[in-house]
């Protein structure tokens, strides 16, 4: 076998893993979206593999402000019928996004 030839094995054939667009952006509502202090959780119509990154908009309802943050699905649990619960840990966010997360997230404990 020579250095230059092709594989035809299917070995490295990944087209069969599903795949959401990178700029995919979900926008979530206040009242479907539990604040968590490293993440968050939400319901979701469809399933989404774990390890899927996926950008998230989210509105505080306090000011309005908006907030746009990156993060992974760590889990997703239901069934089609009544829809997924998608739980999110977010990546680098900005101090300013974290600091109001963080006040979110220990206003729905209280």
């Amino acid at each position: 076998m020579s250095a230059g030839k092709l594989d035809t094995s299917g070995v490295f054939d990944v087209s069969n893993e599903p795949v959401i667009d990178a700029d995919h952006v979900l926008h979530l509502t206040p009242t479907n979206t539990l604040i968590r202090h490293n993440g968050i959780e939400f319901h979701y119509g469809e399933e989404i593999p774990q390890f899927t990154e996926m950008t998230v908009d989210m509105h505080d309802p306090e000011d309005g402000a908006e907030i746009k943050a990156t993060g992974v699905v760590v889990s997703c649990a239901g069934d089609r019928h009544k829809g997924f619960q998608v739980s999110m840990v977010l990546l680098d966010l900005n101090t300013q996004n974290q600091a109001r997360l963080s006040l979110l997230a220990y206003s729905n404990l209280a």
